[in-house]
């Protein structure tokens, strides 16, 4: 998939290009990730896309250098606008490339801000978690990640454990909505024919509801 003399992102597609052939891991039983509450006071982040808004609850402590980056690209509106441009029904949904917001589809996938951050790989690729994509090993052996690229687990992922990435959200609210985006029409690359735009992603703050906590 990589073009010689091209520094493509091509990202998750590549890292992971043996789990394309294979079968997708399977969903598991319960039909919602076991999202934690937010606690009083904590910073979400919002994607409003064309098929509903996605709710996502941060992993600050173990994903800090992540976590800022995507608040920063966040609050400079650099997400608004740009598509889910990979969407894989029972493996992963991924979006967050600039190159997506033009009419040239043969580029999505391969764009960031001009930048990696660094690898902060503890947790893992459950259903629900939000992650980032990346190069392979054999150009990126440190397995830095994208600077804006991210992907969404439907379904637990052990393949994606083994490969290395790191998970810094998770899926708070609208699970069912990054699962209708899962199952759109889609072309040879998997790209949405009818592009799903994120059209919004701010930070906001959300106080918990009485009797919560985080």
């Amino acid at each position: 998939m990589i073009r010689t003399g091209m520094a493509s992102l091509v990202l998750l597609a590549l890292t992971i290009g043996a789990t394309w052939g294979a079968t997708p891991a399977k969903k598991s039983a319960s039909a919602k990730p076991a999202a934690a509450k937010p606690s009083e006071g904590e910073e979400v982040a919002v994607i409003e896309t064309s098929m509903g808004s996605i709710v996502l609850r941060f992993y600050d402590k173990d994903a800090p250098k992540t976590v800022a980056n995507f608040k920063k690209l966040a609050r400079d509106g650099f997400y608004d606008g740009t598509t889910f441009h990979r969407v894989i029904p029972g493996f992963v949904v991924q979006g967050g490339d600039p190159n997506s917001k033009d009419s040239d589809r043969s580029n999505d996938g391969t764009g960031g801000p001009g930048y990696t951050t660094e690898a902060e790989i503890k947790r893992l690729n459950k259903r629900g978690a939000v992650a980032t994509a990346r190069l392979p090993d054999q150009v990126n052996p440190k397995r830095a990640s994208s600077g804006s690229q991210f992907y969404i687990c439907l379904a637990d992922l052990a393949s994606l454990d083994k490969g290395g990435y790191t998970v810094f959200a998770e899926v708070l609210d609208g699970m069912d909505v990054v699962d209708k985006i899962s199952q759109v029409q889609r072309d040879a690359r998997d790209n949405p024919i009818d592009a799903v735009v994120m059209k919004k992603v701010t930070i906001e703050k959300r106080a918990a509801k009485s009797g919560e906590g985080s």
